[in-house]
């Protein structure tokens, strides 16, 4: 039975890594129930329906280097690709989809053009250093923005992140394996000693990831 995710948790969690706001394409799209399902078919051949396969490939190794596979599952693991896909196309208006599209572009040509081949051709440590290279300059002037997101929209590498940690934290996967998932309205247990008190995982209210 698939867990009861607090959708509206996840929100303002997420909402709090982001600077204190998720956009309205991406907050409509997760209330409107759309969420990451991992893919259980190894039969399965998954086609996107709004970006292009090259695409989708460049956009799944920027996202698992966002939440990569540990000891528990990473983006692509909990099928963020197909989430990003669906999102995009069921829930972001033209502008915003000519943005995403437009950014990913771009960073795959900051690629070439810093290092002489594809993203993909990059070895792991080239490419997690390109997506940090471009995401921190514009978490800065995310943070000292002064127009409301939905005026002044996000970059590719921020609508990338913003849908990754939504997708992922949203899933059933990402709420109960990476991190506790607290029920509404939940038991009342206390005084328990705090190595009881979770089992070495983290609460999902908590915001620790580096991305």
């Amino acid at each position: 039975m698939k867990t009861d995710i607090d959708r509206r948790e996840a929100i303002r969690r997420v909402a709090l890594l982001m600077g204190g706001a998720v956009s309205a394409p991406a907050l409509l799209g997760v209330l409107a129930g759309c969420s990451a399902e991992p893919d259980t078919d190894p039969e399965s051949e998954w086609k996107p329906t709004f970006l292009t396969q090259a695409q989708v490939a460049l956009v799944a190794e920027v996202v698992e280097i966002m939440i990569p596979r540990t000891n528990t599952p990473g983006a692509k693991d909990v099928g963020i690709p197909a989430f990003i896909d669906k999102m995009l196309k069921d829930a972001y208006p033209k502008e915003e989809q000519t943005r995403f599209v437009a950014g990913l572009a771009d960073f795959e040509a900051q690629a070439k053009r810093e290092h002489g081949r594809a993203f993909l051709e990059l070895e792991p440590a080239l490419r997690a250093a390109l997506v940090k290279q471009v995401h921190d300059p514009a978490v800065e002037v995310e943070r000292k923005a002064t127009l409301p997101v939905a005026e002044r929209g996000r970059p590719f590498i921020l609508m990338a992140k913003e849908l990754t940690m939504l997708g992922y934290f949203t899933s059933e996967p990402g709420a109960t394996q990476v991190l506790q998932y607290r029920p509404v309205p939940g038991a009342y247990h206390a005084c328990i000693p705090l190595k009881q008190a979770g089992k070495g995982k983290t609460w999902a209210t908590e915001t620790s990831y580096r991305f």
